[in-house]
């Protein structure tokens, strides 16, 4: 069980921490990713960490912007955003996979919608 939190509304150049805490099973095993996604288009994928801590990925509309990161003893990953801009307002995933799942290091990792989802947390950035 995923639970996103940190959303909300800011103005454009703002910043926001997103967090996902997992409850029920341990983080250590998994890889985590952040997905977002916009009325009328499916979840797309922003970012994600390698079970091992040592490897983030980035969208290229993300990289420089956002920075994603775990504290497994905290069983939680977060995404710090920072820049916002107006085209960043859409409603952010976690998403965990097995480490033997694909990872998000190519585009056919990240088009999979496999592992567990969270509820999702709205993030609106107002100009």
């Amino acid at each position: 069980h995923l639970v996103e939190s940190g959303g909300g509304t800011v103005p454009a150049g703002g910043s926001l921490r997103l967090s996902c805490v997992a409850s029920g099973h341990s983080f250590y095993n998994y890889h985590l990713g952040w997905f977002r996604q916009v009325p009328g288009d499916g979840r797309v994928f922003v970012a994600g960490i390698h079970y091992n801590g040592e490897t983030t990925w980035y969208a290229d509309s993300v990289k420089g912007r956002f920075a994603i990161s775990r504290d497994n003893d905290k069983n939680t990953v977060y995404l710090q955003i920072d820049k916002l801009a107006v085209e960043d307002t859409a409603i952010y995933y976690c998403n965990a996979r097995y480490r033997q799942v694909r990872d998000y290091s190519d585009n056919e990792g990240r088009r999979q919608a496999v592992g567990s989802w969270g509820q999702g947390t709205q993030v609106t950035v107002s100009s």
